[in-house]
């Protein structure tokens, strides 16, 4: 069959690649035709245009960039229409997908979402446009099918979350060696993750590395992004931080503790059991907006499934040098980090276990005959 998926970022490059092997080991005969990255281009396939030209973020630069996604949208509806599908698969990135899907189902092609967009999180209204355009959705986190099904008498497939298989797959590092390979001496890592795009890397990083000084038993380590080149970061290196790019799974293999900006990456440290500080600052007006349309307890995945505290958040005003370094001195504290991993075990068994990308496959190809 022929296969067309759309995603919109880093993460979406991995979950697309793991789905894309799982169709390619069900389906020998497997065509792909994709919006992803290096990843997914790496499966095989023909890549249409890869996410880090197409990365917008915040409402202020929506805006401003609105000329160059419309333009986006057209040509992907072209291409689709040229390619003939026998699966569209969506995978998050709903400005985008949403948009080719209301012209997608009348069209014909058969839709599919695979990681649904946060409706459960903000403009829930979308879940009628979701009834509307989509065929068959396919979620990864527990809440969210109890989010559908009860609350809005829509039918969805729970498949697990592929972050699992993804870690799993993982081929665990040699710490020795990693130590070796960056100049690093013996004292304890720690992590941080910026995020994956350059406005937030610039607003995280410069409140992150205040740290440094505060923590000298420690090393620092700067997770760098799979979008971003290397030399984006050079003005933010200084004597006890190390950057490394497109490693983010060794990082975690080795880490004793990390600063993560609130996203997937939050829940990937979790599964590696690293305590964390979740930390998330945007622009004034795209924060006060986001006030305005999300109505939810926490930000970070972890505290969402688990539907209470586990890891800290720091947002906005409260993401400070101060609050941070409370903060973190919390999770290197004994008696804490018991607490945490305890709950991060009880996490796991929330989401299903190993599989998500085979099951999500196998359902893909069975109701796309």
């Amino acid at each position: 069959m022929k296969y067309y998926i759309i995603v919109g970022e880093a993460s979406g490059d991995l979950h697309g690649s793991n789905l894309m092997k799982s169709l390619q080991h069900l389906d020998p005969e497997a065509q792909f035709r994709f919006w992803g990255g290096d990843l997914m281009e790496a499966v095989g396939g023909e890549q249409v245009m890869h996410y880090k030209e197409r990365a917008i973020m915040g409402f202020t630069e929506v805006i401003r960039k609105l000329g160059t996604a419309l333009k986006n949208i057209k040509f992907c509806k072209q291409d689709i229409e040229a390619y003939q599908p026998d699966a569209l698969i969506f995978m998050d990135y709903s400005g985008f997908n949403l948009r080719i899907a209301k012209w997608a189902k009348p069209k014909g092609f058969n839709t599919h979402y695979y990681i649904s967009p946060q409706v459960w999180a903000s403009r829930e209204s979308r879940v009628e446009t979701i009834k509307n355009t989509i065929n068959h959705m396919y979620v990864v986190l527990p809440f969210v099918k109890d989010f559908y099904e009860q609350k809005h008498q829509f039918p969805v497939h729970f498949v697990g979350h592929p972050i699992i298989d993804a870690i799993q797959q993982h081929e665990r590092t040699d710490h020795i060696a990693f130590l070796k390979e960056y100049q690093l001496d013996d004292r304890p890592l720690i992590t941080l993750m910026p995020g994956s795009r350059k406005q937030e890397i610039t607003k995280m990083l410069g409140v992150m590395l205040q740290m440094v000084d505060h923590y000298p038993d420690y090393q620092f380590l700067i997770a760098g992004a799979p979008g971003q080149d290397a030399s984006f970061y050079k003005p933010f290196l200084r004597d006890n931080v190390t950057l490394v790019m497109n490693r983010a799974y060794d990082l975690l293999c080795l880490s004793h503790a990390a600063l993560v900006t609130s996203g997937t990456a939050t829940l990937e440290t979790a599964l590696f059991k690293v305590p964390q500080v979740v930390c998330y600052k945007g622009s004034s007006i795209s924060y006060r907006i986001a006030k305005m349309i999300i109505k939810l307890d926490y930000i970070s995945l972890v505290n969402l499934i688990m539907d209470k505290q586990v890891v800290t958040e720091l947002i906005q005003n409260d993401f400070n040098i101060v609050n941070l370094k409370k903060e973190l001195a919390q999770i290197l504290n004994a008696t804490q980090r018991n607490r945490i991993f305890a709950d991060y075990y009880e996490l796991e068994q929330k989401l299903g276990g190993a599989g998500a990308s085979d099951r999500t496959a196998a359902l893909i190809i069975k109701n796309s005959k």
